[in-house]
């Protein structure tokens, strides 16, 4: 039923966008009749509105993975570079909540780990909504930052890296996870919330033995929907890590960790001495720096899936 609403909710978006352009059509030539300016402007704005539900739309049809509908589990994790590193998590984390509120996504942050001078060292948000894990799937990978860094006296241009991690939500779960091979910790919160959150040990944290992934559940109100929440997700990352490596079993999967650091770079973002953002899998580029960390990072998403969709033509 929610696959059905789905292609449902975009035939409809078509047949609306196929209507609205055959009423423009009508309008122009009616404001051109009658001469009429300021209908023009208001016609030239509207038809600008249409446009990028084009290009909302022509996305959506890109996405043909099978849980690019689903919603996602995205992450944050600071790398090399320091207190600089840790500032960067947190400005991705910043850019990705902008993102969500742009798209009307539903984000929320159930893991956050501060640093103690300043920034983020690592950052959990489940994100609901149409196509949320077929979108941001684009972001999964390192992220690179230049600038003249603001904790440096001497003012030196300063790199830092921070890695992004993006799995789907799965509904219909199809792994089996032994209990032995999980380490479950409890701990005191230490984010905001009730007195409840910050008085007991209702932070939990579950490490999967086999394939050292860890899970960290903190923002919930009890220590049961904290360990419910982190279970879900550690048994989303150990589906999508089986079927990546064609694993029929979850005891067959081995941990393989990557280093957030140089060469590994999925995209930069250089604020001095010049500004630009540029994906190095597609080449696309963004020289207004300020709006991509609004979350302005469509561009990127597209490029990215229009680059996967000539590849699969090619296979």
């Amino acid at each position: 039923m929610k696959k059905k609403k789905h292609l449902e909710n975009q035939v409809e978006n078509f047949r609306r966008i196929e209507k609205e352009l055959g009423d423009t059509e009508d309008l122009i030539a009616l404001a051109e009749e009658l001469e009429d300016e300021s209908e023009a402007a208001d016609i030239v704005k509207n038809y600008h509105a249409l446009e990028d539900e084009m290009e909302e739309l022509r996305t959506a049809m890109l996405l043909r993975g099978k849980y690019d509908a689903n919603d996602c589990i995205l992450s944050i994790h600071a790398g090399t570079g320091g207190v600089d590193a840790m500032d960067w998590a947190e400005m991705l984390e910043r850019m990705y909540l902008r993102y969500c509120d742009k798209k009307g996504f539903q984000a929320k942050i159930i893991d956050r780990q501060d640093d103690t001078e300043a920034g983020i060292k690592s950052s959990t948000i489940v994100i609901e909504g149409d196509n949320a894990y077929g979108l941001l799937k684009c972001e999964h990978g390192v992220h690179r930052l230049v600038r003249i860094s603001p904790f440096n006296s001497a003012g030196k241009r300063q790199t830092s890296f921070a890695a992004v991690e993006v799995v789907p939500e799965m509904e219909d779960l199809e792994v089996e996870i032994n209990m032995s091979d999980l380490r479950i910790d409890t701990f005191r919160s230490t984010g905001a919330g009730g007195q409840h959150v910050n008085t007991t040990d209702s932070a939990i944290r579950i490490t999967h033995l086999p394939t050292g992934i860890v899970v960290t559940c903190q923002n919930e109100r009890s220590q049961l929907r904290n360990k419910e929440v982190a279970l879900r997700i550690l048994s989303s990352k150990l589906q999508q890590l089986a079927e990546e490596e064609h694993k029929e079993s979850i005891n067959e999967l081995k941990g393989e960790m990557n280093q957030v650091t140089w060469g590994s770079q999925i995209r930069s973002y250089v604020f001095q001495p010049y500004t630009m953002v540029k994906d190095h899998r597609t080449g696309a580029e963004v020289g207004n720096i300020q709006s991509v960390m609004d979350g302005a990072i469509d561009t990127f998403i597209r490029a990215k899936l229009s680059l996967d969709a000539k590849e699969r033509m090619t296979e």
